[in-house]
């Protein structure tokens, strides 16, 4: 009976005093208000010593534990109740986060990772109350691989990527066997995603054999689908876990966007001319029409009524009609200028008074 009074002690003090602050590798700490909770409720998330201005996302995760990280990836995730938060100028955040059940039984954590840039992360033990808790998979037993170094993508964008084709790179990094058993033909799963999104895995395998405490480079190819840009994340995993992330800027194909440019200015001036070339030949020519200046004049002197003998001027009378020859009688003895006999005019006399 006096040895059950301290365990029980030591249990009730476990209980009491808040969790220790959960540190990453690269100096990143998680630090949860309380250890367990109910689904409905909510656990604030604090942490320090991150990126500053860095963009993180907060997740509640099952089958995980910060010895061997989120196993299942952000899968084994309740990431419809994730939360999304931005760090200080000092590095630190501080975020509320609703307690969901994850899709898998626990131990669970709380997962913290970069979204973007640099990858970090950390994990802090949490425990879901009512969610159900089962043993983590076994490791497999012989051979194990861990990544030895920095991962990186070779190869650059040609011309063809630059008017919309799919990127491509190779990822290059080097593992070590840590086992105890050589390690033939692995299968590794490279994974790609954009944002804050889910990374799309595919199997490559690689052709060899890495023997215990033996190395080797492995390269494996990566490619983005048409027309992709912006910034991407290739992830590689290896027994169901994650050993590597790297970013990927991918440039946008301004090449498709000038054709379509070209595109929008070339066919409707193509179109234009073409329905101009087809109405000039289709409507009937007009009488004014350049095509008919040309023979406009010759058709006007053609057409101009010939005059007859008797209609033709003398070429000789060109005078004036006061000053024309004495051949009518009518006119002898008038020489000056006409002027006006009528008998209303004040300045001239009457034939009555002339004679």
């Amino acid at each position: 009976m006096k040895t059950r009074i301290p365990v029980l002690i030591a249990a009730l003090a476990l209980l009491l005093v808040p969790p220790a602050p959960a540190a990453a590798a690269d100096g990143s700490t998680v630090k949860l208000s309380k250890s367990q909770a109910g689904t409905g409720g909510s656990v604030t998330v604090t942490g320090s010593g991150w990126r500053e201005r860095a963009l993180l996302m907060i997740l509640i995760c099952g089958q995980s534990v910060p010895s061997r990280g989120v196993i299942g990836g952000t899968n084994s995730c309740a990431n419809a109740d994730g939360r999304a938060v931005t760090t200080d100028a000092e590095g630190r955040f501080r975020k509320e986060l609703p307690v969901a059940e994850p899709p898998v039984p626990c131990p669970c954590v709380v997962h913290v990772a970069t979204v973007t840039g640099a990858k970090a992360q950390a994990d802090a033990i949490f425990q879901v109350a009512g969610h159900a808790v089962e043993p983590l998979p076994a490791e497999p037993a012989g051979g194990r691989l861990s990544v030895l170094n920095d991962t990186r993508l070779d190869g650059s964008s040609g011309l063809l990527t630059w008017f919309g084709a799919p990127p491509a790179r190779t990822l290059v990094f080097t593992v070590g066997n840590v086992g105890t058993s050589a390690i033939k033909n692995p299968v590794f799963q490279v994974g790609t995603s954009h944002g804050v999104f889910a990374p799309q895995w595919e199997e490559q395998q690689w052709r060899g054999t890495i023997e215990p405490g033996r190395k080797a480079q492995i390269r494996l190819p990566v490619e983005l689908a048409a027309g992709a840009h912006g910034d991407y994340t290739v992830s590689l995993k290896y027994g169901g876990k994650v050993l590597a992330e790297q970013p990927w800027g991918v440039g946008r194909p301004w090449g498709v966007t000038l054709f379509w440019v070209l595109v929008c200015l070339v066919v409707p001036a193509a179109v234009f001319r073409i329905g101009m070339a087809v109405v000039d030949r289709v409507r009937p020519p007009r009488p004014g029409g350049a095509r008919q200046r040309g023979l406009r004049l010759p058709e006007l002197t053609l057409r101009l009524p010939r005059l007859t003998s008797r209609e033709q001027a003398p070429a000789s009378t060109s005078t004036l009609p006061w000053f024309t020859p004495d051949a009518d009688p009518g006119t002898a003895g008038r020489l000056s200028a006409p002027h006006d006999d009528s008998p209303t005019s004040p300045t001239t006399p009457s034939r009555k008074a002339q004679t």
